[in-house]
């Protein structure tokens, strides 16, 4: 066998292995940048997509995005029943059927392994936009029907000899089939599953959910690093040094560049430099070079990952004002910045790299007709991938349903999918849930329900002081609606407390590899209250009303003397105001 063709086979399978890398990257960025409740739910559909994905484009996908067929989608190939590839490999005895990858001199194995970890990373960027709210069926199904058709079929409009390749656009490695494609198929999603509840409120203010673990997501980032240069550098599908040396330069150029360019920003319009904020910019400006990094020389390079880098902090900001609710950020890393990248194109791209392939931008001399080429492919990309994968959330969402309900959001998908929690060994605190008004409508969430009629106060048995304490261990999930309730009466202040209990109920069982054992000591919420002896029956009655489920476990509370009680700020003895 020729020896060129051996090392572009063995080049190509080390470049997919990298990129198989990016699923842990992938698993590990979202979940650190998500609650610890809902850790296991994140990795879980990190995983699984893998294996969806990847028969989802044996099933389909390959043939529809390479097969020969006509310029909008490939109809030869389905699961490698039409025979051979075009390559030299055929040699006399061609009867191929995937003549867009003829230009590769590997096997067609070898072909459908590298692509089909593309058509994976696609899917998985969909899987961080729609966390902690998403159900772990619909998502499974989502990604099947994604890679099958809509990452399919508009990969071939580009990759597979369709009509925007014939119109003279390009993208080397999947600004916009890869990262723009997913990316349009998460909006979709995350417009019609709703913001997390509580992260916007009536008022129009932000809550703000910080991830559980920023080192975990340092170490997804390195890993999606690494797995980029497989990603870009693995796309030539051919061990040729000089081009493959270029384009792990530009890559990382363009993510080092990136980098500061997110600091820069967080620091300039947030006043500090937010590492979340970086570690996206990282992405962001990988995701950008995608597209041109075999076509642009190095400085090009730095610019394009400089201005990405911006781009990841402006977006995000954009998506959460317009109340948009993307939990890890990936708009803003694959959409924005794959659509910014797609076009870089059209400004930044040089001949000289691939004369073959694509002319010059219009920064250097080529005028305006391959922006042209960029600009179309990216908005008829972006209308197809959002409608088509609007349509799939749609079926989803009327038939098994997309998305989990409010109790099981707020106690965490991974007892309510998985029955399994990430972190055993402790507790699970809901500290990631403790905001303030809550328990309001929110937009995209079923309303919590609310008795229609009031009730009449009832009236407790209280001390002989004047001043109360009331004690209160409810259920962690219900402590918004608590706090909510107790806002709208007045309460004086309230004081929280996260801590382990066990009552009547005696725990509850999870499972490990098929074994089920028992947590005895359950997470629980205690309340503080000092106040006045005549607000006792309404704060009480208000704590009953919006802590009871109806269930084993709902908790109680506890009425008490207190004496000496001192308010620190003003020295005042007997007052039941907290500061």
């Amino acid at each position: 066998m020729d020896t060129q063709i051996v090392a572009d086979t063995l080049w190509t399978l080390i470049a997919a292995i990298l990129i198989l890398l990016m699923g842990l990257g992938f698993a590990c960025v979202e979940s650190g940048f998500t609650r610890a409740k809902n850790s296991v739910n994140i990795l879980s559909k990190n995983f699984i997509v893998i294996a969806t994905a990847t028969i989802a484009f044996w099933f389909f996908g390959f043939g529809l995005m390479f097969g020969d067929g006509n310029p909008l989608f490939g109809l030869k190939g389905i699961m490698f029943m039409s025979g051979d590839d075009n390559s030299p490999l055929a040699g006399d005895n061609y009867k191929g059927v995937y003549s867009a990858l003829s230009w590769v001199g590997i096997p067609l194995a070898g072909k459908f392994s590298f692509q089909m970890l593309f058509a994976m990373v696609a899917a998985t960027i969909i899987s961080g936009a729609v966390a902690e709210r998403v159900k772990y069926n619909a998502f499974i199904v989502f990604s099947f029907l994604m890679v099958a058709f809509v990452y399919s079929v508009s990969g071939h409009w580009i990759w597979g000899n369709g009509w925007l390749s014939r119109m003279g656009m390009f993208d080397f490695a999947g600004s916009t089939v890869v990262h723009s494609v997913g990316g349009w198929a998460a909006l979709s999603g995350i417009l019609l599953l709703g913001p997390r509840f509580g992260k916007y409120n009536p008022d129009r203010s932000i809550t703000a959910i910080p991830g559980h673990n920023m080192p975990l997501a340092l170490i997804g980032v390195f890993a999606l690093w690494i797995g980029w240069f497989g990603f870009n550098a693995g796309s030539a599908m051919a061990a040729n040094p000089v081009l493959i040396t270029h384009i792990a330069l530009t890559t990382n150029m363009a993510a080092c560049t990136a980098i500061l360019g997110a600091t820069i920003a967080s620091w300039t319009i947030l006043k500090k430099p937010g590492f979340g904020m970086t570690l996206n910019g990282c992405l962001g400006g990988l995701v950008a070079i995608t597209a041109s990094c075999a076509v642009v020389n190095v400085a090009s390079a730095a610019i394009i990952g400089f201005v990405a880098g911006w781009l990841v902090v402006l977006s995000v900001m954009f998506f959460d004002r317009v109340r948009i609710d993307d939990p890890v950020g990936a708009l803003s890393v694959h959409l924005v910045n794959g659509i910014f990248g797609t076009l870089c194109v059209g400004l930044f791209a040089e001949g000289q790299y691939l004369p073959e392939r694509v002319g010059n931008g219009l920064f250097f001399g080529g005028g305006g007709s391959l922006l042209g080429a960029q600009f179309m492919g990216v908005w008829t990309v972006a209308l197809f991938a959002f409608s088509l994968s609007g349509i799939f959330w749609l079926m989803l969402k009327y038939t098994i349903g997309i998305r989990v309900d409010v109790s099981e959001e707020l106690e965490g998908l991974d007892i309510g999918e998985h029955n399994n929690v990430a972190y055993p060994e402790f507790v699970k605190r809901l500290t990631g849930d403790i905001f303030g008004s809550m328990a309001k409508t929110i937009v995209g969430v079923s309303e919590v329900p609310q008795e229609e009629s009031p009730q009449p106060v009832k009236v407790f048995s209280k001390g002989s002081s004047a001043i109360q304490k009331i004690e209160a261990i409810i259920r962690p999930e219900r402590l918004p609606f608590v706090r909510d309730a107790l806002e709208k009466i007045g309460c004086p202040g309230i004081t929280v407390s996260q801590i382990d209990g066990q009552g009547i109920q005696k725990g509850i069982t999870h499972q490990w590899r098929g074994e089920k054992f028992k947590v005895d000591l359950l997470p629980k919420t205690k309340i503080e209250i000092i106040a006045e002896k005549a607000d006792i029956d309404k704060i009480v009655n208000a704590i009953l009303k919006s802590a009871k489920t109806g269930s084993f476990g709902d908790g109680l509370i506890s009425v008490c003397d207190t004496s000496g009680i001192i308010n620190i700020r003003t020295g005042e003895e007997g007052s039941a105001e907290i500061d």
